[in-house]
């Protein structure tokens, strides 16, 4: 049965760069599994796939020698049982909180006797070159377990999920961080207090030996984190690299440009 090289990767403290996948596009999806990033995430939280879009997806990933995982829209056992089973290589679970949140999710990701994930698909097998029988020996090994950081009351909770046996990585993203640590006024917490918080992140990772990750926009930030001992970078996303690379086209040729796009 295929190796999970991502997961090995950051056991062996080695930081790993990919990207988000939001547009659901086939041959977007075929190409980027081949530029050489280790993993590809399909977005489930935040973009308007159905189930039967993101496992062709995860097959092209897995195919092209990638690893595909999979942001589920909730950490749902029924969301995570049909990613797995979709064929993704892992899964990426946002808004977790405490620790019951944490052990549902671990539990739901594998089987019996370590979880309760239920024994049933074909797909997910293919997509780690192996048979059935294989994959259900082996899958609580290499399957990936990502639970993302989001608001100041899962940094409270960190040290005790980070430490849970079957958490592979922790994963911020910053926007919704930003947005969970607003006051009564709305007002967005300052840059410093925000950095702040993603440095007790980090700080709560390292103590507990758990990767931690962040989404970040730019080489310069990737390289900038890697050197703070952040292991899991995810660099924009397909859309947001289609969409800059078209605006500083436009801006270079000095045609007419519209800002509607500057947030993606």
């Amino acid at each position: 049965m295929r190796k999970n090289p991502v997961k090995a990767a950051m056991k062996a403290g080695q930081p790993q760069v990919g990207t988000w996948l939001s547009m659901g596009d086939v041959t977007a999806t075929r190409m980027l599994a081949r530029v050489g990033f280790p993993w590809l995430t399909v977005d489930l939280e935040h973009s308007p796939y159905d189930w039967s879009q993101a496992a062709t997806l995860f097959a092209l990933i897995a195919d092209a020698g990638c690893v595909p995982l999979c942001r589920v829209p909730e950490g749902r056992h029924d969301y995570i049982k049909r990613a797995l089973d979709a064929g993704a290589m892992g899964i990426i679970a946002p808004m977790v909180d405490t620790v019951e949140q944490a052990k549902m999710i671990i539990a739901a990701a594998k089987y019996p006797p370590v979880g309760n994930r239920s024994v049933g698909g074909a797909v997910h097998a293919l997509n780690f070159e192996a048979s059935a029988g294989d994959y259900y020996k082996y899958a609580n090994d290499e399957i990936l377990v990502i639970l993302q950081t989001e608001s100041p009351t899962g940094v409270e909770n960190a040290e005790a999920i980070y430490s849970l046996p079957g958490v592979d990585a922790i994963f911020i993203g910053p926007n919704d961080l930003r947005a969970q640590m607003r006051g009564p006024d709305g007002v967005d917490p300052t840059p410093e207090a925000h950095e702040e918080m993603q440095q007790r992140v980090l700080a709560a990772g390292k103590k507990c030996g758990t990767p931690v990750g962040l989404h970040v926009q730019t080489v310069e930030e990737v390289q900038q984190r890697i050197a703070e001992g952040w292991q899991f970078l995810a660099i924009g996303s397909e859309l947001k690299m289609m969409v800059t690379q078209a605006q500083q086209i436009v801006s270079s040729l000095n045609l007419s440009q519209s800002n509607d796009l500057a947030r993606y």
